[in-house]
């Protein structure tokens, strides 16, 4: 009777036959130990609004705007109070989430233009730099884009992905949308918001029957509230019938106002558009949420919510982001972003932080909170703050910097320096004094010390990076951008 089984190197008490067998199943228990590996690490679903302001939900305290799905994220998460985008523009924001360089380094300087974002002309920009879903991808994670990418060469999935869902070139109407799925174009009738977010159920449908035993990404890449307000469905529109837009400033125009948008100053429809724009993207977070309880996949799963950058409505008399002026802005408004990141049991629920955060830590935080590692880049910026998640004190820099085309700036806790490349004047804000930054105070003689040491500082972090002075930030771009021309929202 053959002896008992073994698996070596025990000392050999089971016959040749038990030994044998016992060989043949240890050779195939690596796969079997990586499968279970990856369904161990968590999956991510990666959400990202366009122009959405950090004020512009229930849970970050517009209690007009209704965002029921989102304020959940928040409630069972960790919500960050003081998040901002390094460049408050959509294609140079989104390069830095995905890579953890600013403009200087990953060359995009401005919103990537149709023609450079879709089509024989474009190229796609995270070709040329390491991105966090390569590393993904690298370590078993089944990656799905739908919505936004408008990082160039949108047309063909890249960086890891294999379920790939967009609109050619970066935007466009919500009604009757084309989208390139899988390869293959087509219109999609009814409101463009929607079929982003039955784009993402798509994928994880596929990925439950084709790749269960594998974590997954989702990139879920919302369009809205970008322009244009050509359309909302009376559904996202309702809840605003009667609403007053307390949420939203009626000051003074500014004067520099970028004119293409200069029509939606103290208009009540666009204000009404924009909240309805929300709510509907709110409503397709919660369709991919209620998939994921159907899969038995909420409880492994990282949920992370924000946004590529902010927006005004009103604020400062201006309706834009960091185009919205020329020359372009810092506002807060345009560079303070929502961020949450929901995962139960690793993430405390109902947790607050007001670390200042910015889009160039977000690399080092997700791979270090997934324990995964790359090697090195010195044009990566960004620290992890994995740590906060966990609910750990660390010591946490009380400064960040911005970059935009012709427009710099450092942010401290109370003190905010614009600087800009000739003929543009720079601007220096006492944000405990002006929250609202109504007074530019940089001829101000009390603030002259402060002026000095917040100039040489961001200049000094500029150049040691190796990134070209202020005045010749056109030599790091490698896209067109709208130098001195009539800003417009695409």
């Amino acid at each position: 009777m053959p002896g008992p089984l073994c698996i070596p190197p025990s000392r050999p008490r089971c016959s040749r036959r038990g030994f044998l067998l016992a060989s043949t199943l240890a050779a195939s228990a690596p796969d079997r130990s990586i499968a279970q590996t990856r369904t161990q690490r968590p999956n991510v679903v990666f959400i990202m609004t366009d122009d959405h302001g950090a004020w512009a939900s229930g849970v970050y305290g517009c209690a007009e705007m209704k965002t029921p799905h989102i304020d959940a994220l928040a409630r069972d998460g960790m919500r960050f109070t003081h998040a901002f985008a390094a460049t408050p523009v959509c294609s140079p924001s989104r390069v830095t989430f995905f890579t953890g360089k600013l403009p200087y380094a990953h060359g995009v300087q401005d919103w990537i233009i149709p023609k450079e974002s879709f089509g024989p002309a474009s190229k796609p920009v995270l070709a040329e730099h390491e991105s966090f879903t390569e590393v993904l991808a690298r370590n078993g994670y089944h990656l799905g884009l739908s919505g936004k990418w408008h990082m160039g060469g949108d047309q063909h999935a890249q960086e890891g992905f294999s379920y790939w869902r967009t609109v050619p070139g970066g935007g466009g109407p919500y009604k009757d949308a084309e989208f390139v799925e899988n390869g293959n174009v087509r219109a999609l009738p009814g409101f463009k918001t929607d079929h982003v977010g039955d784009g993402a159920v798509a994928f994880l449908k596929h990925h439950q029957l084709t790749r269960p035993r594998d974590p997954f990404f989702l990139n879920l890449s919302f369009y809205a509230p970008h322009t244009p307000y050509n359309f909302q469905p009376a559904e996202y529109r309702e809840p605003y019938n009667t609403s007053s837009f307390s949420c939203f400033p009626r000051d003074d125009q500014h004067p520099r106002q970028n004119q293409g948008l200069a029509g939606n100053h103290r208009n009540e429809e666009s204000m009404r558009a924009y909240s309805a724009l929300v709510t509907g993207l709110d409503a397709n977070i919660g369709k991919v949420m209620r998939q994921l309880r159907e899969m038995g996949a909420d409880e492994n799963t990282l949920v992370i919510f924000t946004a590529d950058q902010g927006w005004n409505a009103g604020h400062h008399g201006l309706w834009g982001k960091g185009n919205g002026t020329m020359p372009r802005n810092l506002y807060e408004e345009s560079i303070r972003i929502p961020m949450i990141w929901r995962q139960p049991g690793k993430i405390a629920a109902g947790s607050r932080n007001d670390a200042m955060v910015s889009s160039y830590d977000f690399f080092p935080t997700l791979l270090e909170h997934l324990e995964l590692e790359t090697r090195p880049d010195r044009d990566r910026v960004g620290s992890s703050y994995a740590p906060l998640l966990r609910g750990e004190e660390i010591r946490w820099r009380d400064r960040m910097v911005f970059e935009y085309a012709e427009t710099r700036g450092i942010r401290t806790r109370t003190l905010k320096l614009v600087q800009r490349a000739r003929p543009w004047q720079s601007e220096l804000y006492d944000l405990e004094a002006d929250p609202g930054e109504k007074r530019n105070v940089i001829q101000d003689p009390r603030y002259a010390t402060v002026r000095r040491d917040l100039s040489r500082e961001l200049d000094a972090y500029f150049a040691q990076r190796g990134a070209p002075p202020i005045d010749d930030w056109e030599t790091s771009s490698k896209r067109t951008v709208t130098w001195n021309k009539t800003i417009s929202d695409r």
